[in-house]
C-alpha cells in the first residue's frame, strides 16, 4: 500500500513537472517569429463563435430560473425592487463567468484534447516536426491564446443574455419596462464588480486551452487514449476553474470589499 502511494505521488510530481515544461515551451513560442495569425483567427471562430449559442441558451435559462427562485423570498422580505440588483450583482460577479467557463470546459477542452490526441495517435504531430514545422506554435499557442480571448467575450455576452432571461421571468408576475430594468441593474454595479469578473475569465480561458492542449499533446499511443485525453481534459479544466475562482474570490475580497 505504501509503495503504491509513493508511486502515485511520483507520477503526480512527474506530471506537474511535464506541465511546467509544457508551459515554458508555450510561453517561449509566443514570442517566436512567424506567429500563425490565420490559424489563430480560425480557432477564435471555432472556439468562440460556435460556442456562443450554447452559452447564450444556458445563460438565458440561468437568469430566468434565478429570478423565479428568488422572487418569492424577495417578496416575502418586502424588497421586490431589489430583485434586479440582486440578479445583476450575483450574475456578473460569479454565476455568469463560472457557468460560461464550465460550459467551455465541457465543449472546448474536450474538443481540443480529442483533436490533438487523434493527431498524436496518427503521428501527424511527428510528421509536422519532421517536415520542419513548429507544431507547438501552430497547434498549441494559437488554441490557448484563442481560448484566453474568447472565453471572456463569451462570459460578457452570457451576462447580458442572462439578465434578459431575468427580465422575462420578472415580467411573468410583474410589469417592468426593459429600460427601467437595465437601469436598475447597471446602477447596482460598480467597477469592482466588472474588473475581477473579466480578469478571472481570462484565467479560466487560459486554463481550458492549456489543459486541453496538454492532455491531447501528451496522449499515449492507441485509439483509446483519445477518449481518455478528452475526458481528462474536461475533468481537469473544470477542477482548475473552481480553484482559480476560489483564489480570485479571496483576492477580490481583500482588494475591493474590505
Amino acid at each position: 500500500m505504501a509503495e503504491q502511494a509513493i508511486t502515485g505521488w511520483r507520477k503526480w510530481a512527474e506530471d506537474i513537472g511535464e506541465q511546467c515544461v509544457f508551459f515554458t515551451r508555450f510561453f517561449r513560442n509566443i514570442f517566436t517569429g512567424g506567429f500563425e495569425w490565420s490559424e489563430f483567427v480560425r480557432q477564435c471562430y471555432e472556439i468562440g463563435y460556435r460556442s456562443m449559442m450554447l452559452v447564450g441558451i444556458t445563460s438565458f435559462i440561468m437568469g430566468l430560473v434565478l429570478v423565479v427562485q428568488l422572487h418569492p423570498s424577495i417578496v416575502a422580505l418586502g424588497a421586490e425592487s431589489m430583485l434586479p440588483k440582486t440578479l445583476a450583482v450575483s450574475f456578473i460577479r460569479e454565476i455568469g463567468p463560472v457557468i460560461t467557463a464550465i460550459i467551455c470546459a465541457g465543449k472546448i477542452a474536450s474538443s481540443i484534447g480529442a483533436e490533438l490526441g487523434s493527431m498524436k495517435v496518427t503521428e501527424q504531430i511527428d510528421a509536422m516536426e519532421v517536415s520542419g514545422a513548429n507544431p507547438l506554435q501552430y497547434l498549441v499557442v494559437t488554441r490557448i491564446l484563442a481560448t484566453s480571448l474568447t472565453v471572456p467575450l463569451l462570459a460578457v455576452i452570457g451576462d447580458v443574455i442572462g439578465l434578459l432571461g431575468g427580465f422575462l421571468a420578472l415580467n411573468i408576475t410583474d410589469n417592468i419596462s426593459l429600460s427601467l430594468y437595465f437601469h436598475k441593474c447597471i446602477a447596482s454595479l460598480d467597477f469592482s464588480d466588472f474588473l475581477p469578473a473579466v480578469v478571472k475569465t481570462i484565467f479560466f480561458g487560459f486554463a481550458i486551452g492549456f489543459v486541453g492542449c496538454y492532455k491531447g499533446y501528451h496522449s499515449n499511443k492507441g485509439t483509446e487514449s483519445v477518449g481518455i485525453a478528452a475526458n481528462s481534459a474536461v475533468v481537469t479544466a473544470s477542477l482548475w476553474i473552481f480553484v482559480i475562482d476560489a483564489i480570485a474570490v479571496q483576492i477580490t475580497s481583500l482588494l475591493f470589499y474590505k
